[in-house]
């Protein structure tokens, strides 16, 4: 709205200014009020956008001035009032709908003929300002009818956009509904199979060391320990199956999939050397992911470009690093909020480090954890 506000602004001081360049335009009194008057509602009409009836009145009476403006001198007409009828009704037929257009249409048309009547004019240029007159006429309204026909074709794409954006997320939704039902199955399965199974080996073993000779007990009581560490195994894994929530790489690609699906955004994803093998926890995979999705979420919310560059890596394998970038014009208004301090505080819990990077080309999240080093 405003890019073509300027731009109907521009052609009209382009025109005013070749008329008042071409020397024979004389001013009076009369003409110096009308040209005010037209100039007040050139600026008006925009204001008007939402209310179609004040528009029409509006380009009904800059219409009227121009006769005032360029009633004939000494019988001689100045053509260029035909340039500014046509750059009226141009303005118009974009504003209005097709009735009220042809309505300011037949009042311009009205308007030039008073002035063709009172003024001298040769046939030839009768027939040379008609001819452009009618054939500038129907460009525009043939202009109007594919401008319509766009505006309509531009809706049923929104609404079809929005209607593939619902399956989508609904697509989305049915399958983690899928797969958490399926992690809850194999976690059931697990605890009413080898977990049960665990514990009868465990009373067992504990039966059978209370009979057993004294030099078997010690090896009765290992057996048992390493029975017991597997049940205590199996019951994180079924713990785990029951979280909805899923931290680290898995959960970053998900994420990207998701933004990429829904949001349409694009994101390059990258993993260096030593990532995959890089020694994380599960508090640090978690805090990881949830750096990741807090800048994407901002990129989301704030920025004009819905891309990202995101990467891992873990050089030397005693730190692991992240980065999201974002290239993106300046912002002069940018201040840390709650999320990136919280994003901030997560890290350091577990280690870490963030760092903000913010220049005229790019916005940058980079956050690095120290990690724990392997041994034996």
């Amino acid at each position: 709205m405003t890019k073509t506000y300027f731009i109907w602004l521009m052609i009209h001081f382009a025109v005013w200014f070749l008329i008042f360049t071409e020397g024979t335009f004389m001013i009076d009194e009369m003409r110096l009020i009308s040209m005010c008057l037209y100039f007040i509602l050139l600026f008006s009409v925009p204001l008007f956008r939402e209310k179609p009836i004040v528009q029409l009145l509006l380009f009904c009476i800059q219409t009227l001035t121009t006769v005032v403006i360029f009633y004939p001198i000494y019988y001689e007409l100045n053509l260029s009032v035909l340039l500014i009828h046509l750059l009226l009704i141009a303005e118009a037929v974009y504003y209005l709908s097709r009735l009220r257009s042809l309505m300011v249409a037949g009042i311009q048309l009205g308007c030039l003929l008073f002035l063709v009547f009172v003024a001298d004019i040769s046939i030839s240029e009768l027939l040379w300002g008609s001819m452009l007159y009618l054939l500038s006429i129907f460009a525009l309204f043939y202009f109007q009818t594919i401008h319509k026909r766009m505006q309509e074709v531009q809706v049923k794409n929104d609404t079809l956009l929005d209607e593939y954006r619902k399956m989508k997320r609904q697509l989305v939704t049915e399958e983690e509904q899928v797969r958490q039902d399926e992690r809850m199955m194999i976690g059931h399965e697990i605890h009413d199979s080898v977990g049960h199974k665990l514990t009868a080996l465990l009373m067992q073993f504990e039966a059978f060391r209370l009979t057993a000779p004294e030099q078997d007990k010690e090896k009765i009581e290992k057996l048992k320990g390493l029975a017991q560490q597997s049940l205590e195994e199996t019951r994180r894994a079924v713990k785990s199956f029951k979280q909805k929530e899923v931290g680290g790489l898995q959960g970053v690609i998900q994420l990207i999939r998701k933004l990429e699906m829904e949001s349409f955004m694009k994101v390059n994803f990258s993993v260096k050397h030593g990532a995959f093998a890089a020694p994380i926890t599960g508090e640090q995979s978690f805090a990881i992911y949830r750096a990741v999705q807090e800048a994407l979420t901002n990129i989301m919310k704030h920025s004009s470009t819905r891309s990202a560059q995101v990467m891992f890596e873990s050089p030397g394998g005693s730190i692991f690093r992240f980065e999201v970038v974002n290239l993106a014009p300046p912002n002069s208004f940018f201040q840390e909020g709650y999320g990136l301090k919280a994003m901030r505080e997560r890290l350091e819990q577990v280690g870490g480090s963030l760092d903000i990077i913010h220049d005229e080309r790019q916005f940058v999240v980079r956050g690095s954890i120290r990690l724990i080093e392997r041994r034996g």
